[in-house]
Parts: C-alpha cells; sequence; structure tokens
C-alpha cells in the first residue's frame, strides 16, 4: 500500500524546504507556504521509521474544517487546500512557543503528576488527583518549539523573563487558546466526544497581526474521550477509552523507549503496522463538512484502524470495490463498509505521486 512518508518536489518559485516530524513545508516567493501532511507518525518527538497509511490526508482534513470553524475567533494561515494531503497559506512568523491546554489530568501531564511533580510549567496542582481526572477549569502548560530535537515545558514567567512574547502579547494568546479549546470542546461533544488536551500554535503576519498557524484538533495535536463511556470506565479506575497516539506512545514505554538518550527504538514490524492499520474493534466516527473521518487509536491490544468515510454524490455503480467488507449488526441495521476507488487515482497538485482515494462508503441495510 502506497504511503507518503518523504517527498521532494521543486514547485515554481520555491524557496526552501523544511522537513517537520510529520509535515514538509515548502517555501515559495511571495511569501506563500505549501505544507504536505506526510504518512508519517512521531512519538517523544521522535519519527517512527515506518509510516501509516492514509494518515496524512485525514490528519489534514481535520485540520482544514477545523481551522475553518474557528476563524470568527482569530483569523489563521491557510488560503486553501486543493488536495487531501495538501494546504496552502500564508508564511508567517511564528512565535516559539505551543500553547498546550489540558482539560484533564492525562498523558504527559499524570506521567509528570504520577512521579510526584505537583507544579507543571508554573500551574500548582492539588494532591489526591486520579489519572484522567477532570480539573475544575483547563490549565495552560506551555512548552518551546523546537526545530530539532525535543519540545521543553516551560511556563508563563520563564517565556516572558526569557523575551520570547511580552506580557501584553502573552496574555492576548492565553485569552484566544482558552476560547480555541472552548469552541474545540462543543464541536467534540457534539460528535460524543471530550477534548481533553490539544495545542495552538500562533505566529505573526507583517502587519503583525496575531494568526493561528499549523494544525488544530486533530488527533495527532489532541487527546479525545469517548463522552458516552468516560464515568463508567473513572468509576472502575481504569483508563477511558480514547482517540489519540496515546496508545502508540504506551507501547513505545512498554518497550522501554521513551526517546531518551541511549534508548533504542523497539522494532515496529509490519504485522504490528497491519494490525495498526486493519484489526481494530473499536470505530469513532467525527463527522466534518464533506467527509467523515474515523479514525481509530484504541489501546486494546495495540490496535487501531484508519476509515474514511467521503460523503460525496457518486453513483456507487462507478466505484471499483476494494478489500474486504467491514459488517456491523446492530438491533435495527446491518451496517456494511467498504473500501472504494473513488477515481482519483494521483493528486491533482501532486501529480507526479500517484495517491489512491480509498474512502470507506457505508451502505445500511433494514433488518
Amino acid at each position: 500500500m502506497k504511503t507518503i512518508f518523504k517527498t521532494d518536489f521543486n514547485l515554481p518559485g520555491q524557496i526552501s524546504k523544511y522537513e517537520g516530524k510529520v509535515r514538509d513545508v515548502y517555501s515559495l516567493e511571495n511569501d506563500i507556504l505549501v505544507v504536505i501532511a506526510s504518512d508519517r507518525i512521531s512519538a517523544f518527538d521522535i519519527v517512527m521509521p515506518k509510516p501509516i497509511p492514509f494518515k496524512g490526508q485525514v490528519l489534514n482534513q481535520i485540520s482544514v474544517d477545523m481551522l475553518k470553524s474557528t476563524e470568527d475567533i482569530i483569523q489563521n494561515w491557510l488560503i486553501s487546500s486543493p488536495d487531501p494531503n495538501v494546504s496552502i497559506g500564508r508564511k508567517l512568523k511564528p512565535i516559539k512557543v505551543e500553547m498546550v491546554i489540558r482539560g484533564y489530568l492525562s498523558g504527559h501531564s499524570d506521567r509528570l503528576y504520577r512521579s510526584g511533580k505537583r507544579s507543571i510549567c508554573g500551574v500548582n496542582l492539588p494532591s489526591g488527583l486520579a489519572s484522567n481526572q477532570k480539573f475544575d477549569k483547563p490549565i495552560i502548560t506551555p512548552s518551546t518549539k523546537a526545530d530539532f530535537g525535543h519540545d521543553e515545558d516551560i511556563s508563563k514567567s520563564d517565556i516572558i523573563k526569557n523575551g520570547i512574547l511580552t506580557l501584553d502579547q502573552y496574555e492576548e494568546i492565553e485569552n484566544i487558546t482558552y476560547k480555541l479549546f472552548k469552541r474545540g470542546t462543543e464541536i467534540a461533544k457534539k460528535r460524543g466526544l471530550i477534548l481533553v488536551d490539544t495545542k495552538y500554535e500562533f505566529g505573526y503576519d507583517s502587519k503583525d497581526n496575531l494568526c493561528l498557524i499549523d494544525e488544530i484538533h486533530t488527533p495527532d495535536s489532541s487527546r479525545y474521550f469517548y463522552e458516552d463511556t468516560y464515568e463508567d470506565y473513572m468509576s472502575r479506575g481504569e483508563t477511558p477509552k480514547q482517540l489519540s497516539k496515546e496508545f502508540f506512545r504506551q507501547w513505545l514505554i512498554k518497550n522501554d523507549f521513551q526517546g531518551k538518550e541511549g534508548q533504542e527504538l523497539p522494532e515496529i514490524s509490519d504485522v504490528f503496522l497491519d494490525n495498526v492499520i486493519y484489526l481494530s474493534k473499536v470505530l469513532f466516527v467525527l463527522r466534518i463538512s464533506l467527509i467523515n473521518a474515523i479514525l481509530l487509536f484504541p489501546g486494546i491490544n495495540l490496535l487501531a484502524e484508519f476509515i474514511f468515510e467521503y460523503v460525496l454524490d457518486i453513483d456507487i455503480s462507478d466505484v471499483f470495490t476494494l478489500g474486504i467488507p467491514i459488517v456491523h449488526i446492530t438491533d435495527v441495521t446491518v451496517d456494511v463498509w467498504v473500501a472504494v476507488e473513488i477515481g482519483l487515482s494521483a493528486s491533482l497538485v501532486l501529480s507526479t505521486f500517484p495517491k489512491p482515494m480509498l474512502p470507506f462508503v457505508k451502505l445500511t441495510f433494514p433488518i
């Protein structure tokens, strides 16, 4: 199965190329960026050696929709997305701080808390909190934005003391971060999810206007819990079912890897990848404008699955069915998911790079 692990284009007007952990960023003339979301996956700031098919286009399309849904809060860098893996936008001056906001004690913050720390990025936490417990109000735990190597936690006071931002600049960004998280929480709730934590990145345009950059509210940069089962899992002292990369981080931790010096990356076999892509038993539907992106990141057996359902005006007789259907039986219906080729076998933008479009279409039959 074809994936996008690395790109090497020479685009018209290209000035430079920067390869991030997940995205390849091409700088063009007139301060234009072409950002290609690859299928690379990273954890602990380390890029894994094997990509996940279709990961890039799902993340890109979710982010595009989320950026559009927050334009009333803050302007952003995006101009257009002419291809599922591609976003084109304005080149801005980035602020070297990620605004990480957390509504729950989970992931990195929980690991620090379990190690005995009661202050994270200058935010004091009470004793007696349970893993994945909701905070009384969201907390912001910024991190430095590293071009290479690890991002590092940093406090508000250190950001100001080190001259990264002035107090007024920080408070403006802080206020917008809370508003974005509130909007993301509302969007998630409509889809039966809890937005647990996420991060936002900002930059300034040529007129010093603050703008939102990068991507937002994707499972790569955010963590979601399933709302309908959260209380039940918590009452049993278990980790809530979630949509994020945490299952992968936990697998790495279990195999003695956290990206620290001297640690060796465990082998990620083809069998493991096949499981990650195909064998998950948990489905999550995140509806966004023209697509339903079903991103599956369960912790059970370390299995996950990416399924894409495109809600397009296509005649099912015109598509070519691929693969084995997935059948889900309810009390009143039989739902059959089949992979289909919708004819876009090559990207309209990246025409030199064949990239099959394999959405999943759901056919529902009443019992």
